[in-house]
């Protein structure tokens, strides 16, 4: 694992990832995995499952947990511009991770494809998502 300490903890810290009980586990440059545990704030899917509001939110954090990685100088990280999942089945279990892998990074766009999966290995959901870029001297 690649994960320096004190990332880890600024990751851990952030408020929303607290209050959801999100955790990073991984990080390298391309690559990023984290686990929420689930519990009475997340189980508000199909039969028990988590809600997969929560779970496309996990794509976003992974994702940009992947691409931060990969951070050059000059890059200046402009949000979210697109983000599909496809949910294949109810994400149950004591905890659920998410893995990120930046296909594509080009000058305006990166690509990542995002796996959803369960505490028993089955890939619950998958998902594409794209984050745009700007060039530092651009508003």
């Amino acid at each position: 694992m690649t994960t320096a300490p004190e990332s880890r903890r600024s990751f851990n810290d952030y408020p929303l990832h607290r209050a959801l009980g999100i955790k990073l586990e991984e990080v390298r440059p391309g690559f990023a995995r984290i686990v929420m545990e689930t519990g009475s704030l997340t189980l508000g899917g199909i039969g028990g499952s988590v809600h997969g509001g929560l779970l496309a939110a996990m794509v976003d954090i992974v994702m940009l947990e992947a691409l931060s990685a990969t951070r050059q100088p000059g890059d200046q990280f402009a949000g979210t511009a697109e983000l599909n999942i496809s949910y294949l089945r109810p994400a149950l279990g004591k905890c659920v991770f998410a893995e990120a892998t930046v296909i594509k990074k080009g000058r305006s766009l990166a690509v990542s494809e995002v796996s959803i999966i369960d505490d028993q290995g089955r890939t619950c959901a998958r998902a594409r998502a794209t984050y745009a870029l700007r060039a530092a001297n651009s508003r």
